[in-house]
């Protein structure tokens, strides 16, 4: 071990949080939550595998948190998205997507173990928020944006899966604006 000081008495959550961030340099460099095991994050960690007993009771435990964090941050890259646009809604909803898609191309392992059924999304409220507000200023014909931010939220899901897996393949530059558009209804 050596090397890594004790935390004072009360920093039980800096120790916390250098669990899940050893956790997700794990996950992201081996791409396998399998291979996130307790002494493997220990060691990532520089501490011993009992001392993430009184922070997590198994590893399941620890990468539930980690997808937990990774969804908060997709949500800060969607809200930054959200406040980078202007006021043109469609402008909005378009930068969303992006941001999503960027996100899952940024971090790939944590983008599939997030959407491995482990976890909750915000997307679908957010993008439904994006086409509610595409609606109210007559650029969408969407009678559901609840449900067509579903379909939305599936075919950029779809897309950033199949850029995952299919690195060769020359996507169109507008395949964003395409997917994003025609799902949303835009007109």
């Amino acid at each position: 071990m050596g090397g890594r000081p004790r935390n004072r008495r009360g920093e039980g959550g800096k120790l916390r949080a250098e669990i899940l961030s050893a956790a997700t340099e794990l996950l992201d460099a081996c791409g396998d939550p399998r291979a996130v095991t307790l002494r493997a994050v220990a060691r990532q960690a520089g501490i011993t595998a009992p001392s993430i007993y009184a922070h997590f009771r198994d590893q399941p435990a620890v990468l539930l948190d980690v997808v937990r964090e990774a969804f908060a941050e997709l949500s800060g890259w969607l809200r930054s998205a959200v406040d980078d646009a202007d006021d043109d809604p469609r402008r909005r909803l378009y930068l969303v997507c992006r941001a999503y898609l960027d996100f899952a191309h940024e971090h790939p392992e944590r983008y599939r173990a997030m959407f491995s059924g482990t976890g909750p999304s915000n997307v679908p409220a957010v993008l439904a928020d994006c086409l509610a507000r595409c609606v109210a200023a007559g650029h969408c014909a969407s009678t559901d944006p609840a449900a067509d931010a579903v379909a939305l939220w599936l075919g950029l899901h779809g897309l950033a899966h199949q850029r995952a897996v299919s690195g060769a393949f020359r996507w169109p530059d507008d395949i964003v604006q395409r997917i994003a558009f025609s799902l949303s209804r835009l007109v």
